[in-house]
């Protein structure tokens, strides 16, 4: 795992996935910093960092939430702004490596810049990214991420968070004192395993493999906004900017939910936004926070390609995609 990452074995702390080892991250530097009671975020984090950020709030912490511009990128000035102020009582600025929503990247050199200039913590969320970007934890500057194996192939329910030595963590759950004494519990070893053989996988096949799905990306894109009257990118196009394999976008005039199930009936999967919160009526806060109105970010779909996908895909979603929105105008 450490080879993979570009981190020491022993920053290597395994979880049950990417929601425990936020909730580490964020819940331990707040209790191992009693006199610092601000905790540092964005508006488009994923829920496992938004409701852990919350949930201290009730304990006694400051929440500072970050604002992204139109198309999903931190407000850096916002950023050093905020850590100008009194970086003294700030514990951790959490900030996510890849939006899972639009596949927007993070300036992740220039936000651990910044806080390392203020003596500030930075934890990154990295579960889109992992596998799929290259991740250098030794020389990004971060003290901490968080990862998920099934987000790159491995096995559902093992992840891990990598945490510098020098970074004060606090454990959420006590117990044996396993993984440095501050994350307690038996390992799931059979799972770990299967999380480092995919690692390994990815990593050696990232450049081809990241070649060719931004290549189905673009071509999928390319092709909605020159064929699709009233679509519009929720992200960013520039391969320095987002990740290969998330397409992002809005169909005026479309319920996204009709659109999904009309695709659905295609043999088409696609999503509304996180996985995480399928089945919830609420339109997505990413793209609220991007700002979208609450009509348009109801009118988005996400569409994710990875390793399975092919040209074939992409041909098929293309050919039936037009009439499908047609349709779910008509409905709306």
């Amino acid at each position: 795992m450490a080879s993979c990452l570009g981190a020491d074995p022993a920053e290597v702390i395994f979880t049950s996935g990417a929601t425990e080892a936020d909730n580490l991250a964020i819940k331990g530097a707040f209790r191992a910093h009693p006199d610092a009671p601000v905790l540092i975020t964005s508006t488009v984090e994923h829920h496992a960092v938004l409701e852990s950020v919350e949930s201290v709030a009730s304990d006694g912490a400051t929440v500072v939430l970050i604002a992204v511009d139109h198309d999903g990128r931190v407000d850096l000035d916002q950023l050093r702004a905020a850590l100008a102020g009194h970086a003294e009582q700030i514990a951790l600025v959490s900030i996510m490596y890849a939006n899972n929503e639009t596949g927007v990247l993070a300036p992740v050199a220039e936000i651990t810049a910044a806080a390392r200039t203020a003596g500030v913590p930075v934890h990154s969320d990295a579960v889109q990214a992992v596998g799929h970007t290259v991740i250098d934890f030794a020389g990004s500057g971060l003290d901490a991420l968080s990862l998920s194996a099934h987000k790159f192939g491995g096995p559902v329910g093992a992840g891990a968070l990598l945490a510098r030595r020098d970074f004060r963590l606090s454990p959420v759950q006590h117990g044996g004192g396993q993984e440095r004494d501050v994350r307690s519990g038996t390992l799931d070893v059979a799972g770990i395993a299967g999380m480092a053989a995919a690692l390994r996988a990815a990593v050696d096949e990232l450049t081809r493999e990241s070649d060719r799905i931004r290549t189905l990306r673009n071509r999928l894109i390319d092709t909605v906004l020159t064929t699709i009257d009233g679509t519009e990118l929720n992200g960013i196009r520039d391969p320095a900017g987002s990740l290969p394999g998330i397409a992002n976008l809005s169909f005026g005039g479309c319920s996204a939910d009709n659109l999904l199930m009309l695709l659905d009936q295609h043999g088409i999967d696609s999503s509304t936004g996180s996985a995480c919160t399928a089945g919830v009526s609420e339109p997505s806060h990413v793209l609220e926070a991007m700002g979208r109105t609450r009509i348009q970010a109801r009118s988005s779909l996400r569409f994710s390609l990875g390793h399975t996908s092919t040209d074939v895909d992409v041909d098929r979603l293309l050919a039936v995609l037009p009439g499908a929105v047609e349709l779910a105008r008509r409905a709306g």
